[in-house]
């Protein structure tokens, strides 16, 4: 290797990506010192927890229950294929993470490892292939009777049972109840017994509350993962090729930016049914626009810029010099519209769900608020799901205004005068 091709490596490997993860590190610190975007984090990490065990949180089937002198699991042999999937994709990242904890702590004796620290690929590669596992071993649940465990137990046919702390399942409705009680379990205010009252079904609050979180992270996630891949992608390609690729680009931004995104939703679902998959893919189908206008700008302003250049003169693949080179440099201004836009996906599902228009089966915070308008007295299907509303989308916009003002040079400037 030459003088000159040793130059242009230094300036590839050190120019482009120590400074960029430097820089993330930075503004990450400087995000999570403000107050609201610390409180906006711990809610979000509160709604993931309870998205992630809430099969162990509210669930009418026994953790464990002994019958006959036979011990067994009920709740874990009814478990699905997203709540397998979820919890092994936490346990995952926790044991990844302790991994690249200890690789870093003994940094000096794994120095001439082959081995780098696992990544966050590894991570995708371990999710993906357990939710496809999932999805292939387990069997789909049908219509359960949920109340056999109570009657079981009134009858004295249970030796014992542990039974999770909240212990109804989202579409339990305690048929049950009325014959054994004589409490109508419709539309009961908050109690002991029901911790948040139920629907006009006989349906625990705070179950469903638990399990509505998974649609409301699934939503905002996926949609704006989506929106963000696209986004990146087009925006890329626009601000490298500028020319007739910018011109072609900045059409489809207009027309895409013209759809009426709720209208469409609400067509979609009257032809082809209510399905979170269906509303999650279009809303990450609409809302790329703004991706591709920030990138575009940013690649606009790094394509000419020395290490891009060297990483065109030693024949990199477009692939490596958009992605690998130019996008760690560009990518930091749009994790602010990401957060934002999450917050945006969530209401807009949210909206749906109130006009009747969302899922069915599955819980939703939305839907629960639709269902307080026959509600009456039950104040409970009002304050708690729109509380959930609100504390999420504000916890999302605490944590992009923080990011906006950590990449502000005025405002870090005015932060220390």
């Amino acid at each position: 290797m030459t003088t000159g091709d040793a130059q242009i490596a230094v300036v590839l490997d050190d120019g482009p990506n120590m400074p960029a993860r430097g820089m993330v590190r930075r503004v990450l610190g400087a995000t999570f010192t403000r107050t609201g975007a610390v409180g906006g984090l711990i809610w979000i990490v509160l709604l993931v927890l309870l998205a992630v065990f809430a099969p162990l949180l509210a669930n009418s089937h026994p953790i464990l229950m002994s019958r006959d002198g036979t011990v067994s699991s009920p709740l874990l042999s009814h478990l699905t294929a997203v709540d397998i999937t979820l919890l092994v994709a936490f346990f995952s990242a926790l044991l990844l993470a302790g991994v690249r904890w200890l690789m870093r702590a003994f940094k000096s004796r794994l120095s001439q490892s082959r081995f780098g620290a696992p990544g966050v690929m590894t991570w995708i590669t371990i999710v993906a292939l357990t939710g496809l596992v999932a999805w292939w071993m387990v069997p789909p649940r049908y219509a359960q009777v949920l109340s056999q465990y109570r009657e079981a137990q009134v009858a004295g046919e249970l030796d014992w049972a542990i039974l999770a702390p909240i212990p109804y399942s989202p579409t339990d409705r305690q048929r049950d109840s009325l014959s054994a009680t004589n409490i109508d379990p419709r539309l009961l205010l908050p109690s002991p017994a029901h911790w948040m009252g139920t629907t006009a079904d006989g349906e625990d609050v705070a179950s469903r509350m638990i399990h509505a979180s998974r649609i409301a992270l699934a939503i905002g996630m996926i949609a704006t993962g989506i929106a963000l891949v696209l986004g990146v992608t087009i925006g890329g390609l626009m601000g490298y090729f500028s020319g007739w690729v910018d011109l072609l680009g900045m059409r489809l931004v207009e027309v895409f930016s013209a759809i009426p995104v709720i209208f469409l939703l609400i067509m979609i679902v009257a032809f082809y049914g209510r399905s979170l998959y269906l509303m999650m893919v279009i809303l990450g189908l609409t809302g790329w626009v703004g991706y591709a206008v920030y990138v575009r700008a940013e690649f606009l302003k790094l394509r000419n810029t020395d290490f891009v250049v060297a990483a065109r003169a030693l024949g990199l693949p477009l692939w490596s010099v958009l992605f690998r080179h130019m996008l760690p440099n560009g990518i930091t201004p749009v994790l602010v519209l990401a957060s934002f836009s999450v917050a945006g996906m969530i209401l807009t599902e949210s909206t749906l769900s109130f006009l009747g228009l969302g899922l069915v089966e599955e819980p939703s915070w939305g839907q629960l608020l639709n269902q307080a308008r026959s509600a009456g007295s039950q104040w409970g299907l009002v304050v708690f799901p729109g509380l959930a509303i609100f504390l999420t989308v504000l916890a999302y916009n605490l944590i992009g205004e923080a990011l906006r003002d950590a990449l502000d040079p005025h405002a870090q400037r005015s932060s220390m005068m």
